[in-house]
C-alpha cells in the first residue's frame, strides 16, 4: 500500500472512518509536507490552515458520534485558485484583481464540502487561466515536481504538482485548452474533463462572469487514481439550482468490462500536428499491450472529420468564448491587428486574433461546423468505445517566460515548433462536448511522465473512467516523483 501522502482520497476516507488515521492527523501530515516541500514546488499558493484545522476537528467529532458527512469525510483537499471559496482570494493570477475575495464558494466547492471535504488550499494558475505553464506577477512560478526546472503544465498546474507531490488527497480544476488534461499529463497524474455542461461552473469564473455557461468551458477533478476521478465526478456533476427544476444526471454504464472488450482507435498524430517519438512511442506501447488483452485495436479508424477543419473551428469558438476578457482598448487593439494580418497567414496567433473580434455571424458557422463534426462523432462511437490519443505532443518541457505565449516554441523530434500547435488536441474532442479522462502511460527515456487521452462519446463519462481503471490495474498507475516520496 503506498505511504499515506500518496494514498488515494478514497483509501483515505475508509482510513478515517475506520479510525486508522483522524482526519485533523491527516491534514497536519499534508501541512507539513507543504512546509517542508511547497518551497521548490510554489504549488500550493492560498493557504487555509486555520479554517481547516476547525473543520478537521469538527470531522473527528462528527465520526465519534458515528455521523459521517459524506464520501469524502475528513479527507483534505486543495482546489484551483480560480474557484471561489468564501473569504480567500480569486484572482486568476491577474494584478487587477488581486484583493478581489470571493464572498460565496462555487457550486462545486460547496459540493465538495457537503461530501465530507476539509479544504485546506488553493494552487496556482497562470494569468487569466491561458497558459501550459503556471506562473503569474501575483503568486510566482510552479515548477514540475519530477523537474522542477520544467512546467507542470497549465492552467490547472499547481493542482497537477501539488498532488504528484503528495501535497494534497484530491484537486479540481478546469479545462477549455486542456487545462485539465495537460498537466495531468506533464506530471504523471490523472485528470478528467468532464461532457460539457454536467458540471456546473458557476462560481468558477472572473469577477464578471458569475453565473452564466461558457462555450468549451468545464469544470473536473484531478486525482492520483481513476477511483478517485470517479469519486469526485459524482459529487461534482448535476444540474444547478436552475436546471434541476427540469433535468436530472444519469450517465450511461460502460458496455465493455474487460480490456479484450473495448473497440479503441488509436491515434499516434494528425496531419500538420506531430508527436514527438518519445510520447508516440509509449503510447504505442499501449497498443501493443491492448493488442495482447484481445483488445479490438485500430490505428486507422478516425470520425469523417477534417481535422484541418476541426482546428479551425476550435480556434475560433475558443477564441470567442475567452474574448470577454478582453478589454475594450485591447479589443480595439485586436481589430486593428486583424486588419493588419495576411489573409494568407493561417497562424495560430492570426486565428487567434481574428476570432476575439469576430462577428456572432461567424460565431454561428463555426458553431453549426461544429455540431456536424459532433454528428460524426456520435457516428464514429458506434463502431468504437473509445478513442485514444496524444494530450500533447511532448512531454514536460522547460519553464518559458520571456516571450509572449503565441511566440514560444518546444522542440518536436530535432524541430522547433509553435507550442500553441498542441492545442489541436485539446480542441479535436473538446469543441465537441466529448469526455476525456488524461492517464499515466508511463514515462519518456529521460523519466518525463507521458498521459494518455481516453476520449469517449458525449455522456460517456464512465466509459472512460471505466478504461482508466483497467488501464490502471493492469498496466500503468500514478507513481511518485523520487524528489517528494
Amino acid at each position: 500500500m503506498p505511504d499515506v501522502p500518496f494514498r488515494s482520497a478514497r483509501q483515505l476516507a475508509a482510513d478515517i472512518r475506520k479510525k486508522k488515521i483522524g482526519a485533523l492527523e491527516l491534514l497536519d501530515l499534508y501541512i507539513a509536507r507543504i512546509e517542508k516541500y511547497d518551497d521548490a514546488l510554489n504549488a500550493v499558493v492560498v493557504r487555509d490552515f486555520a479554517r481547516a484545522r476547525t473543520r478537521a476537528r469538527a470531522a473527528d467529532r462528527a465520526l465519534a458520534r458515528r455521523a459521517a458527512w459524506g464520501p469524502l469525510h475528513g479527507v483534505p483537499m486543495t482546489i484551483k485558485e480560480s474557484y471561489d471559496v468564501a473569504g480567500l482570494p480569486t484572482t486568476w493570477g491577474v494584478p487587477t484583481y488581486k484583493t478581489n475575495v470571493a464572498t460565496r464558494n462555487a457550486v462545486v466547492v460547496d459540493r465538495l464540502l457537503g461530501a465530507g471535504a476539509v479544504l485546506f488550499g488553493k494552487t496556482n494558475v497562470p494569468l487569466f487561466l491561458a497558459d501550459w505553464q503556471s506562473f503569474n506577477a501575483i503568486y510566482g512560478t510552479t515548477n514540475n515536481p519530477w523537474d522542477v526546472t520544467r512546467s507542470p503544465g497549465g492552467s490547472s498546474g499547481g493542482s497537477a504538482a501539488a498532488l504528484a507531490a503528495g501535497l494534497t488527497a484530491l484537486e479540481a480544476g478546469s479545462d477549455i485548452g486542456s487545462s485539465i488534461r495537460n498537466p495531468a499529463h506533464f506530471c504523471g497524474v490523472y485528470g478528467h474533463k468532464p461532457t460539457w455542461g454536467i458540471v456546473p461552473r458557476t462560481g468558477q469564473a472572473l469577477p464578471w462572469q458569475k453565473a452564466a455557461p461558457v462555450d468549451i468551458d468545464v469544470v473536473g477533478p484531478l486525482a492520483r487514481s481513476s477511483d478517485d476521478l470517479a469519486l469526485a465526478l459524482s459529487v461534482m456533476a448535476g444540474p444547478d439550482a436552475i436546471d434541476a427544476a427540469g433535468w436530472q444526471l444519469r450517465l450511461r454504464a460502460p458496455r465493455a468490462k474487460r480490456l479484450r472488450d473495448f473497440r479503441v482507435a488509436l491515434m499516434l498524430d494528425a496531419p500538420g500536428f506531430p508527436v514527438d517519438r518519445d510520447v508516440r512511442d509509449r503510447l504505442a506501447a499501449l497498443g501493443e499491450f491492448l493488442r495482447r488483452q484481445k483488445a479490438k485495436v485500430d490505428e486507422r479508424a478516425r470520425p469523417a472529420i477534417d481535422t484541418a477543419e476541426a482546428w479551425r473551428v476550435y480556434v475560433r469558438l475558443l477564441r470567442a468564448a475567452t474574448s470577454d476578457r478582453q478589454t475594450d482598448a485591447d479589443f480595439e487593439k485586436n481589430e486593428d491587428l486583424a486588419q493588419s494580418l495576411s489573409p494568407d497567414d493561417e497562424s495560430y496567433h492570426a486565428r487567434a486574433t481574428r476570432a476575439a473580434v469576430s462577428s456572432h455571424r461567424d460565431w454561428l458557422a463555426a458553431s453549426e461546423a461544429r455540431h456536424r463534426m459532433r454528428l460524426a462523432w456520435a457516428e464514429f462511437f458506434t463502431a468504437y468505445d473509445l478513442l485514444l490519443c496524444p494530450v500533447a505532443g511532448v512531454a514536460a518541457f522547460p519553464h518559458d517566460q520571456h516571450t509572449e505565449r503565441h511566440e514560444r516554441t518546444v522542440s518536436i523530434n530535432g524541430t522547433r515548433l509553435p507550442v500553441t500547435d498542441h492545442l489541436f488536441w485539446a480542441g479535436y474532442t473538446g469543441a465537441c462536448y466529448l469526455p476525456s479522462t488524461a492517464a499515466p502511460c508511463g514515462f519518456t527515456p529521460g523519466g518525463l511522465p507521458v498521459g494518455v487521452q481516453i476520449v469517449g462519446p458525449q455522456y460517456g463519462d464512465l466509459t472512460t473512467l471505466a478504461f482508466a481503471r483497467l488501464l490502471e490495474r493492469e498496466f500503468q498507475g500514478f507513481v511518485p516523483p523520487p524528489a517528494f516520496a
